[in-house]
């Protein structure tokens, strides 16, 4: 059986930072363990965490990725040098991993976590998946995944960030780092079950950007002119922005279908353009059709903790009394 414990803390010295985040988590530096999970802040090296935490738990897997902040059961930390980690021991874990994740290849790569998940002692029923977080299709990464496993293994995650520059995203596996890669933790334990939802907090405005040409992820124009170029001009920015610029205010809205929106809170469902090419392209984080509408979008506070109230009782609700063992959770700097 899984065990699951948890830590996060706010060091400069990379091996500070991982010594007072596993005596948070275990009570000790010398925790046994079987896998160690890490998202740092951008101001942390994940290599040298990753070393660190090796050099006190040899026996561990340790996977990293680079994020904006953190939030754990110590609270929300969003400076440079902020860490959480989740340290898990027992059976009932696989680790996969993959490197060259690119838009293009988003689905072999999610084809192939998923056949390396597929060896597991026991049949996978949720998978945990970080990837990098810079020209991913996120949707063909979930249906390589469910390719293999089936439609009904569930998988949550993220992407890894970068503090919203849109310039290079990390990942490391047991020390080695990439920049477009993947892991995923599948969970073959049979005692435990999983419960996921979603929701933002952004709301659509104005009249929709409409996509008139695309390939795979990338969007090539924008009511006919280049993609990139015309994204800036809908929003007031200047050609030579970046997206340091965009990530903070120019959230895209995608329509969701009525049962989707219901579940999620929102009529729309947000996208970060997180890079661009050199050509003009908008790098999405899904696959994107012609003649799709988007929308820009505005931050709307009061409806972002309306609904994780809603969103934290319904699944309250559904847990049936029972009390989590392990929380997950995913946010988003913009919020």
């Amino acid at each position: 059986m899984l065990e699951f414990l948890s830590a996060n803390t706010r060091a400069v010295n990379a091996e500070r930072a991982v010594l007072e985040a596993l005596e948070r988590a275990y009570g000790s530096a010398r925790p046994g363990c079987d896998l160690v999970l890490v998202n740092a802040a951008v101001g942390h090296d994940l290599s040298a965490l990753s070393t660190h935490i090796r050099a006190h738990c040899p026996e561990a897997r340790v996977l990293a990725a680079s994020c904006a902040g953190v939030v754990g059961r110590d609270g929300p930390g969003e400076s440079l040098h902020d860490i959480a980690v989740m340290v898990l021991r027992g059976e009932g874990a696989s680790v996969a991993h993959v490197d060259g994740l690119y838009g293009a290849t988003s689905f072999e790569k999610g084809a192939a976590l998923g056949r390396a998940l597929a060896a597991a002692p026991q049949p996978v029923t949720m998978v945990y998946l970080l990837a990098s977080g810079i020209d991913i299709a996120n949707d063909r990464v979930i249906a390589g995944i469910e390719s293999v496993l089936g439609p009904d293994v569930v998988i949550f995650g993220a992407t890894s960030s970068d503090q919203m520059q849109g310039i290079a995203t990390f990942q490391a596996v047991d020390g080695d780092l990439h920049q477009h890669a993947a892991f995923a933790i599948g969970i073959w334990d049979p005692t435990l079950q999983v419960d996921t939802q979603a929701t933002h907090g952004f709301i659509a405005t104005g009249d929709p950007l409409v996509v008139t040409a695309a390939k795979g992820n990338r969007i090539i124009e924008i009511d006919g002119r280049p993609a990139w170029p015309e994204y800036l001009r809908r929003m007031g920015l200047p050609e030579a922005a970046t997206e340091a610029d965009t990530i903070p205010i120019g959230a895209l809205a995608e329509a969701l279908p009525a049962d989707l929106a219901a579940e999620y809170g929102n009529d729309h469902i947000l996208r970060v353009v997180t890079h661009h090419s050199d050509a003009g392209e908008i790098i999405y984080a899904t696959e994107c059709a012609p003649g799709t509408p988007l929308w820009l979008t505005v931050r709307d506070e009061e409806r972002i903790f309306a609904d994780m109230d809603r969103m934290m009782a319904a699944m309250g609700a559904r847990s049936g009394g029972r009390s989590p063992i392990a929380v997950f959770q995913a946010d988003c700097l913009a919020r």
